[in-house]
């Protein structure tokens, strides 16, 4: 006879597993909100360190900004310092960014680190050296709400720690091909070019130039040659680029084509829109004047009856040194004045500066090109490199002292794209991020 418990159907089976399934279920379910909810705390972390990272980003580049218009000034390592982390609440208080907002908590300075350097390589410190140029901006630790974050640290060995990010950005001048360049040239020697000694093309930061005679027995290139550049067409050309509107960029190696003609008009109508001066078709609105505009007066005079010429002041000769002029026992509103008086602007602290003014209106881009072997009239100029000039005082608008005076300055504030390297080179610079780098060495940071 056939054994009846064998014969009976399994039907019992999967009605005694269904607990076990259950719970196998619990045990899917709660691994897959665990995953979830760690999901959220990474996308939490990311979104948060583009945020920080954003907004450290914008601060360096500020106080780099900062920094070079107050370079040398009195409590310039401060007026930088705070003008980075103005930036760094302003992004923190930009909308979506409460929590960022909440974690500064209105004291910015203890959130962020702000440190100066000299070189992009460092050492960082604050304040920094009286050179410094570069600056970093960091964010040691940014603490992050944890959803899931506390609670899965104890399924972990030594656990997750705790749920924060950090940023750190340098940000710094770099070389760049200007593209407002004065219609202007100056001839300079290539063979006079040692930047580690303070000699660019056989100028000296300080030195004081004519930028455009006025006599055609004063021009380096000779009769018929003011040291005009042709950068468009006659005189509406010279004037709206000499107030600052020219906009086509040049490049070392390529070749300029001077302009006979000396053009005194148009050229003192744009160029003293920059001492807050406007004549003829320029107006404040379209050309701002310099932040400082004070020059001295009496002006500058040029006399070239006599071999060599000569540039005087109330007759005496006027003499370069480290920045000063003076002729004589007087002393002349010069490049160190200037810069000291805008420094004080851009700190709140100084005075006579002008409402609306715009920083370095004063600096001029000027084409050092190589004049070996041309001669008066038009011709073409190999440009050597650009050079930056403090503009001394207004241009007079006729006669034989329509001159323009500058002084060689080695570096200003550029307006094309940024190189690839930090700043070790003279002429336009324009402030730009880099890589973070660890303090004395070329290697770069993890955070960078």
């Amino acid at each position: 006879m056939m054994n009846l418990r064998i014969q009976r159907p399994f039907t019992s089976t999967p009605r005694r597993q269904e607990g076990s399934v259950s719970a196998l279920m619990v045990i899917a379910l709660a691994a897959m909100a665990m995953m979830a909810a760690l999901a959220l705390d990474g996308g939490h972390m990311m979104l948060n360190k583009t945020r920080l990272q954003n907004a450290v980003d914008a601060a360096a580049l500020s106080g780099a900004k900062t920094l070079s218009q107050v370079e040398g000034g009195i409590n310039s390592a401060s007026t930088t310092r705070t003008a980075a982390l103005n930036t760094l609440v302003q992004n923190a208080n930009a909308a979506g960014n409460n929590e960022l907002a909440t974690a500064v908590g209105g004291n910015a300075g203890a959130f962020a680190v702000v440190e100066l350097a000299s070189s992009v390589y460092g050492p960082f410190s604050y304040p920094g050296p009286t050179d410094a140029k570069y600056v970093r901006v960091s964010v040691p630790s940014y603490s992050l709400t944890g959803f899931f974050w506390n609670f899965a640290q104890v399924f972990g060995p030594g656990g997750l720690g705790a749920k924060a990010v950090a940023a750190i950005a340098t940000a710094g001048p770099s070389p760049t091909n200007p593209c407002d360049v004065a219609p202007l040239m100056i001839c300079g020697d290539s063979t006079q070019y040692n930047p580690a000694a303070g000699m660019f093309w056989g100028f000296q930061f300080g030195d004081l130039q004519v930028l455009k005679s006025a006599a055609n027995n004063s021009s380096a290139i000779g009769p018929g040659n003011f040291q005009l550049l042709d950068f468009g067409s006659g005189g509406s050309s010279v004037r709206e680029d000499l107030a600052g509107g020219g906009s086509v960029c040049r490049n070392v190696g390529e070749t300029v084509q001077t302009s006979p003609g000396n053009t005194v008009g148009p050229a003192s109508q744009g160029l003293n829109t920059r001492f807050g001066i406007y004549n003829g078709p320029v107006s404040a609105s379209n050309y701002p004047p310099d932040m400082v505009t004070s020059s001295s007066n009496p002006a500058i005079t040029y006399n070239d009856s006599v071999t060599p010429a000569q540039t005087l002041y109330q007759g005496q000769p006027v003499i370069s040194s480290g920045g000063n002029l003076t002729a004589g026992s007087n002393a002349i509103l010069d490049y160190n004045d200037w810069k000291a008086s805008v420094a004080a602007c851009v700190a709140g602290s100084g005075s006579g500066c002008q409402g609306g003014g715009v920083f370095e209106r004063r600096m001029l881009k000027i084409v050092v090109g190589d004049c070996t072997g041309k001669q008066g009239g038009s011709t073409t100029i190999p440009v050597l490199g650009f050079g930056c000039y403090f503009v001394v005082q207004p241009m007079d608008g006729g006669g034989t002292q329509a001159q323009i005076f500058g002084q060689f300055v080695r570096e200003c504030e550029g307006d094309n794209v940024a190189g690839p390297s930090p700043s070790t080179d003279s002429g336009p610079q324009i402030i730009q991020l880099y890589k973070t780098y660890i303090n004395g060495s070329g290697t770069p940071s993890t955070d960078s």
